[in-house]
């Protein structure tokens, strides 16, 4: 049967009239509330926000920024939103961002310079007033393009690269203590043929990773086999395909310390595909500690790199910058460290 329409009009929406007869003050008070200002007392402030909570009553932050002069917003820009390591990431500084009264614009540059430049010119357009650019490593393609927000004074936050721009700044990654303490995890359990699957060259986070290996592995007293490390894509692929030219090698490493988790999820899958038993067999180590990497079979060890830690770096270092005074100094470095994650996909090697 057709379902009869209501004959009752919905409820007129409120407004900020509304709210503040309800509340008894004046509509600049309302105003003066919702925008966070220290000149209403706690008193006053209580009773407006139980008037708009009462009425269901959403500000117009579009016509606040009008008055204000201020967006009240923050650009993030990712590597590749289809990795989950970037999906958890956003949700981390979106968090942070609206706790303390910001909005987000999020873009994804698809690893494409030009891309990353169409996602450069839209937050500027958006009047954003800060962006995090969290490709780690693509920043050098686009360095003009960015030089545009220093052009028009927003606050810029990267990821390992450093601009000399006095908005400008960077986030210090320390894959070292991680990376150092999984090779170490190897050699505890008798690994001295150890294999790198590498994130590709572009990226100066991935070379960052394969030098840490090295050096991780010199430490050691292990031998570097060039053979054992190969270049890969971060997807899962591209841990397929770097497990497969592992395979055809006569000489093959029992331990695999990968770039990335989804690098050593594909790995997890080529080995399984190939009848190998993941750790009896082979012992694989990741990177990034995905909410996935807990769910594979086995569940992956890898090495943690915090997306709470680094979307709160990030935010702060943009909140710092948009809220200081014009020639107040800000901090202009901030350190996120790993650290290693021991789960069911690292044992003693067979022989």
């Amino acid at each position: 049967m057709p379902r009869k329409r209501s004959s009752s009009r919905p409820a007129k929406a409120a407004d900020i009239r509304t709210v503040a007869a309800l509340a008894k003050v004046s509509i600049a008070t309302v105003s003066r509330t919702v925008n966070g200002s220290p000149a209403v007392s706690e008193r006053l402030s209580k009773r407006v926000w139980q008037a708009i909570e009462q009425l269901n009553y959403y500000p117009n932050t579009h016509a606040r920024s009008l008055v204000s002069g201020r967006s009240r917003l923050f650009g993030i820009i990712v590597e590749n939103i289809t990795n989950p390591f970037f999906p958890e990431l956003i949700q981390s500084f979106e968090e942070v961002a609206v706790a303390n009264g910001y909005e987000i614009l999020v873009s994804s540059s698809n690893s494409d310079p030009a891309v990353l430049t169409t996602c450069v010119r839209r937050m500027i357009e958006r009047k954003v007033e800060g962006v995090a650019v969290l490709t780690f490593g693509e920043e050098e393609t686009v360095l003009d393009q960015l030089d545009q927000l220093a052009q028009h004074s927003i606050p810029l936050v990267l990821a390992e690269f450093k601009l000399h721009d006095e908005k400008s700044s960077t986030i210090l990654l320390d894959y070292t203590t991680g990376i150092r303490a999984a090779v170490e995890h190897l050699a505890t359990l008798g690994h001295s043929k150890i294999g790198f699957l590498a994130g590709p060259h572009t990226l100066h986070s991935a070379i960052t990773r394969e030098n840490d290996f090295r050096t991780a592995m010199s430490a050691q007293a292990l031998p570097i086999h060039s053979d054992w490390i190969i270049e890969c894509d971060h997807t899962l692929k591209g841990g397929v395909s770097g497990f497969e030219r592992l395979q055809k090698l006569a000489a093959r490493p029992t331990a695999i310390v990968c770039s990335n988790d989804m690098t050593a999820i594909g790995v997890l899958r080529a080995a399984y595909m190939a009848g190998l038993r993941v750790p009896h067999d082979l012992s694989v180590i990741g990177l990034d500690d995905i909410a996935f990497a807990e769910y594979t079979l086995p569940p992956l060890t890898t090495i943690r790199m915090s997306r709470v830690d680094l979307a709160h770096a990030a935010f702060e270092a943009l909140r710092r910058q948009a809220e200081s005074e014009p020639e107040a100094k800000t901090q202009r470095e901030f350190l996120v460290s790993t650290s290693l994650v021991l789960r069911g996909s690292t044992d003693k090697p067979a022989n």
